[in-house]
């Protein structure tokens, strides 16, 4: 079974997908995994970074990404032999990871990696196309949105940015305006997808209403 949650960055949805992830149980009694596409992104982004690689260099990054080692190990994301994930959101990644996974191919790569990771699995995968392009069948998809401001105040108290809390709301706007402008995999909302805008509620009123809708 797959459980496919997507939006905007400063949902909540990476918390709520890890939470469902740990607490849920399939029909088959078989735990989930939690996947995140968007560090996938962030760790090529990484990676690129580290190798001096242009990151509007296409040809470039599209190698790096073929060539990187990611796999997830006891739920949490490697790159060769390091685990990487408290790397994954500094300024400067998140000043590139927007351009790198607008890159078609290179998407069509993690869309394969993440598709490799759930194959046989319950899985819970969040990013920004899971419900549209990844998984459109999957058995539930969701949508988890709340207003620029909410998203900017979440992203400066979580004290990983060194951006004014004026700055992070241009840095989330300009990101959005990216995301949904990408020429494949673009942030939107699908047919018979499930919305929630998250602002103003609490995560564990944000899961306690998505486990109303999974019926396992």
């Amino acid at each position: 079974m797959v459980i496919a949650i997507d939006g905007p960055a400063g949902t909540g949805k990476s918390t709520i997908a890890m939470m469902l992830a740990e607490k849920l149980q399939g029909k088959d009694n078989k735990p989930f995994t939690y996947i995140n596409s968007g560090n996938l992104y962030r760790a090529i982004t990484l990676g690129c970074l580290r190798m001096g690689i242009d990151c509007s260099d296409h040809e470039k990054v599209l190698e790096y990404a073929r060539s990187a080692l990611l796999e997830y190990r006891e739920g949490s994301l490697h790159l060769g032999e390091e685990m990487i994930e408290d790397l994954l959101h500094s300024d400067e990644i998140d000043r590139y990871v927007s351009p790198v996974s607008a890159v078609v191919p290179v998407r069509h790569v993690v869309n394969d990696l993440v598709r490799k990771i759930a194959a046989g699995l319950n899985a819970v995968v969040e990013g920004r196309d899971m419900t549209t392009v990844v998984f459109p069948n999957a058995e539930y998809r969701f949508y988890l949105d709340a207003s620029i401001k909410e998203r900017a105040k979440r992203r400066h108290t979580q004290g990983v940015s060194r951006l004014s809390l004026e700055e992070t709301e241009k840095a989330i706007e300009e990101r959005d305006s990216i995301d949904r402008n990408k020429p494949e995999g673009s942030l939107y909302i699908g047919e018979d997808v499930i919305y929630m805008d998250t602002s103003g509620l609490t995560l564990n009123q944000v899961y306690a209403t998505l486990l109303e809708r999974i019926q396992l």
